[in-house]
């Protein structure tokens, strides 16, 4: 680390499965805090590098943290961004260390007061009046969000939607179309009075991995202020100037997280009258080839092998195949695949499908639960689909 900047890519590429999960994290939490123009500070950073290589926990940072600022004698101008930035980033870090997610309104609540726990003195707390907020992708002009009075009520009828959603039959446009489309809602509801893009990211990130999408890359960490302008661009609408709602920016956020697309995610693409040089988002991704040969299913050659939602490991296809939409013991699925080797099974065929979260347990805080069942995550339902297409 030099002049407080923290090289997480060295940690990624080079560090220890440990080290790699901690820098996704915390690049991802420190990333997330330029959507409000904030930065983290370098003492943070060093923190942050030490708990990545193990000197110390989550624990000791809060408390190092917490000490840092009580004695402080001599404040600089910038100091309460940071301090915000820097409290802020250490609880989004603790909270991207778990997968878990209560997927409810109050879960929702409460996330956003882990997150500025410390940070506002409103924090898990609706906001009780209504909102403009200046944007420079809209010429100064402010999306129109939910009156305060109905945002509870928003939030339990998009999430209760999402909940009975059923992504079978759906293709792979179809289902991060749908995606873009709930979290985009989310976020227009602006249930809180600040900190709302931080929540819907966290909130995002924890979803999407109970969906079975693996989401541990730099996306929200280096284009989050491009993911807060796509979210403006979603919900915003002026029939006078012949503007309508433009998800599509949203959606090319999704498609380089979800599927490895390789959309330029810049900032200009997305004003709402660019130049002529950035009036056209072009996609970075080389041509693509498709496999030549499958034994699963002639549709696989449509599928595009680059996209995160494809695997090469044919046991993890015939797997997937073979779950379908059914919820099957592991008895059921050797009996399927026609093995009878249960350690054989485990680790050449259920592990990997587990590991690369296409197939999910029922019970998953469970494992030897003796009705114990398995069936596809959202992204292995993605994969079905394709696999079965024209079937």
């Amino acid at each position: 680390m030099t002049d407080g900047y923290l090289d997480f890519d060295a940690y990624i590429r080079q560090g220890e499965p440990a080290q790699r999960e901690a820098a996704y994290a915390w690049s991802t939490a420190i990333g997330l805090q330029a959507v409000d123009g904030l930065k983290t500070s370098d003492y943070l950073n060093d923190l942050a590098r030490r708990n990545i290589e193990g000197e110390i926990t989550i624990d000791e940072v809060d408390r190092l943290l917490k000490s840092y600022y009580e004695s402080k004698t001599v404040r600089d101008a910038d100091d309460d961004d940071k301090e915000e930035a820097d409290k802020a980033s250490k609880n989004i870090k603790r909270i991207l260390s778990s997968d878990t997610l209560n997927f409810t309104t109050n879960g929702l609540v409460s996330l956003h007061r882990r997150i500025f726990e410390d940070v506002f003195k409103h924090a898990g707390e609706l906001r009780h009046y209504d909102i403009t907020k200046k944007e420079w992708v809209l010429e100064g002009d402010t999306v129109r969000y939910l009156n305060w009075e109905d945002l509870r009520g928003a939030l339990d009828y998009d999430i209760e939607q999402e909940r009975n959603f059923v992504y079978k039959g759906k293709s792979q446009d179809e289902t991060v179309a749908h995606i873009t489309r709930f979290v985009s809602g989310i976020w227009q509801i602006h249930a809180f009075p600040e900190g709302n893009t931080r929540t819907t990211a966290v909130f995002t990130i924890l979803y999407l991995r109970s969906l079975g999408f693996d989401v541990e890359n730099d996306l929200f960490a280096s284009h989050s202020w491009y993911f807060r302008n796509a979210l403006v661009r979603a919900n915003y609408r002026n029939v006078s100037k012949g503007i309508d709602y433009t998800p599509v920016y949203l959606e090319r956020f999704f498609r380089n997280l979800l599927l490895g697309e390789q959309w330029d995610l810049r900032n200009r693409y997305l004003h709402i009258h660019p130049t002529q040089e950035w009036s056209v988002q072009p996609n970075l991704a080389p041509p693509t080839s498709t496999p030549t040969s499958t034994p699963i299913s002639t549709s696989i050659m449509d599928f595009n092998p680059n996209s995160k939602l494809y695997t090469s490991n044919i046991n993890i296809l015939e797997l997937v195949r073979i779950v379908g939409n059914e919820e099957l013991s592991i008895k059921h699925m050797m009996e399927n695949k026609g093995l009878k080797d249960r350690k054989n099974f485990l680790e050449y065929h259920l592990e990997p499908a587990l590991k690369e979260r296409f197939v999910r347990r029922k019970y998953p805080d469970r494992p030897n639960h003796p009705q114990q069942k398995y069936l596809l995550t959202v992204k292995g339902v993605a994969l079905y689909n394709e696999l079965t297409k024209g079937e």
